[in-house]
């Protein structure tokens, strides 16, 4: 009996057997590689279950866990995960919303310049018109910011408590990254925005006559 022979006989595999194929997905990993992508699931899996938590508990009713941790929800939730029912508002919009910003810009030789308004609304309606793939930030992130500034402050622009001080945190910082870009000649000191509302006009074929008088609602100075 050659040897061959003697490893079949013996249950062993021959010398010029094929490797076994490895076994698919995480079970064909070594250890050390199989225990981080466990810890990285796993952190994912408590991450989302915290994530969804924290959502429901905000758009649940009112409750005694939601009264008690309303703060850490509120900072989890707002400004990017705000939840709302206005797809189904049975009174949609009929206006036209515009935010506009200028800024006032300390030149290098100490002078004070204060530049005109931009409209920073019109800017992502050019960016996202004509693209097959928009931007969700040139789509959502200054109206949104707008949204939750004028739903938590009062007629005379003073905020409702921790939400009002951070939409005004949140707007400010989206002007500045806006404006600083095209105002290179010094360093921006401070900002204003304003929003521009005009009524959409009504339909050639209807009777009613819309007021299509652009009114502006002005926000103080914000030191930068």
């Amino acid at each position: 009996m050659d040897s061959n022979e003697r490893e079949r006989a013996e249950g062993a595999p021959p010398a010029d057997a094929a490797p076994s194929p490895r076994a698919p997905g995480i079970a064909g990993l070594s250890t050390p590689y199989r225990v981080v992508t466990a810890l990285a699931l796993g952190a994912v899996a408590v991450a989302a279950c915290w994530h969804l938590a924290l959502v429901f508990l905000h758009v649940a009713p009112s409750n005694t866990l939601s009264k008690r941790h309303a703060g850490m929800i509120d900072g989890w939730v707002y400004p990017e995960f705000e939840q709302n029912w206005k797809l189904f508002a049975p009174n949609p919009l009929q206006q036209n919303i515009a935010v506009e910003a200028r800024a006032q810009v300390r030149t290098e030789a100490g002078k004070l310049v204060t530049g005109t308004w931009r409209d920073l609304s019109a800017e992502d309606g050019a960016a996202i018109r004509h693209s097959l793939l928009p931007s969700h930030t040139e789509q959502n992130e200054l109206r949104r910011a707008w949204d939750f500034y004028t739903g938590s402050h009062d007629e005379d622009e003073k905020p409702g408590g921790e939400r009002g001080e951070l939409s005004e945190q949140y707007l400010r910082r989206i002007a500045v990254d806006r404006l600083a870009p095209v105002h290179t000649e010094g360093r921006i000191v401070r900002i204003q925005l304003r929003s521009a509302t005009r009524a959409v006009p009504a339909p050639s074929w209807s009777t009613e006559r819309t007021d299509t008088q652009t009114y502006y609602r002005e926000l103080p100075w914000w030191t930068v």
